[in-house]
């Protein structure tokens, strides 16, 4: 079954599937940057973006990754993409 694509439901998701990502513990809102807050690497990156697709069956195109550095851009890219 396709989880509802509600931005907001959208967000909280994406936040669910960072959070075993999150080893530093920091507060994810819609301004919390990958590299910079999280400091994730690029493989653990790709690893998040998977999960993303898998779970809204869509396809990040990689020509837009490197636009998409907060967690708020990533769920307006989600929220565009799974319509």
């Amino acid at each position: 079954m396709t989880p509802p694509t509600t931005r907001d439901t959208i967000f909280a998701r994406i936040l669910g599937l960072i959070a075993p990502l999150n080893k530093k513990g920091v507060a994810l809102t819609e301004t919390t940057s990958f590299s910079g807050d999280l400091e994730m690497d690029s493989l653990t990156v790709m690893d998040l973006v998977a999960n993303i697709e898998d779970e809204w069956d869509i396809v990040l195109p990689l020509n837009m990754l490197p636009e998409l550095e907060t967690v708020g851009q990533v769920a307006d890219a989600v929220a565009r993409l799974a319509k």
